[in-house]
């Protein structure tokens, strides 16, 4: 199996596990709770731009700790949150205007539009590595893109990357 969570949008192969329901998610649950999922049943999971909706302090490692539990051997986990360290610079970029700055501050703290669109947590690369470590992943690198599906992992302001893309690979 492969797992899109937080997906929307259908792709041959996927299965779209989403908090909210809708015309293509194929299982409504949540980030938080893999449980209905065997160990290492799944033979990867795309995440992109969720993660930062759960808290930093106690449900970012049980998520990921979760997702190494599913994951087969050699099974790989493409992750992609705001990252925190182009967020800001482009925030004190003097070219910025006020609309930019507004659009990267809903990035940072979520759209609102929903009890579900709230941003918890905030990630540079190191954090992200550091809490993929401590969820049990050993490989774990940057990676420009992943060229799955077209959404906010791809998004550029100014022409600036805006995503912290990152693959972890449990260790066979």
């Amino acid at each position: 199996m492969r797992l899109h969570i937080g997906g929307r949008v259908p792709k041959e192969g996927w299965t779209v596990l989403n908090a909210q329901p809708g015309p293509h998610v194929d299982i409504v649950g949540d980030f938080r709770d893999l449980s209905r999922f065997a160990d290492t049943s799944i033979v990867e999971i795309y995440a992109s731009h969720v993660l930062e909706h759960l808290s930093y302090s106690v449900e970012v490692v049980p998520a990921l700790t979760a997702c190494h539990r599913v994951l087969s051997p050699g099974g790989r986990l493409s992750v992609a949150v705001p990252n925190m360290e182009t967020i800001c610079r482009l925030m004190l970029h003097p070219e910025s205007t006020p609309q930019i700055k507004y659009h990267l501050m809903r990035i940072l703290f979520g759209g609102q539009a929903d009890d579900w669109d709230y941003h918890k947590s905030g990630f540079t690369p190191e954090l992200l590595a550091g809490f993929l470590g401590e969820a049990g992943f050993e490989d774990v690198h940057q990676v420009d893109g992943f060229g799955l599906f077209d959404d906010t992992s791809e998004l550029r302001i100014g022409g600036v990357p805006i995503s912290l893309n990152v693959v972890a690979v449990k260790q066979i």
